[in-house]
């Protein structure tokens, strides 16, 4: 279903002309804006909000993706085999990766 739902967000940018007519600095500043929404969310404890921060981050994170000649499911599949094997403990609600 993920990939699908990546096809479409793809799909959507291409048709309006986000991946060669905007720069990733750009999809950048448009990450930031959204991950602000979120913390914004967090705050509120507004679940819908945050469930659509989420989402709207992820979007354009596909876009910049492919501004970069990659794909998103490629990027996050990357990012699981960096991880996969880590190991560490919490500290103060935060995971501190051991150092090997």
């Amino acid at each position: 279903m993920i990939n699908e739902t990546v096809k479409k967000v793809e799909q959507w940018a291409e048709d309006r002309n986000l991946i060669e007519g905007a720069t990733p600095a750009a999809q950048y500043q448009k990450l930031l804006e959204e991950v602000g929404e979120l913390g914004r969310a967090l705050i509120e404890d507004d679940a819908e909000k945050v469930k659509d921060a989420i989402g709207d981050c992820t979007v354009v994170l596909t876009i910049l993706a492919r501004q970069c000649g990659m794909t998103f499911p490629d990027c996050y599949a990357s990012a699981y085999e960096e991880i996969k094997d880590r190991k560490g403990k919490m500290v103060n609600g935060i995971f501190v990766k051991e150092v090997v």
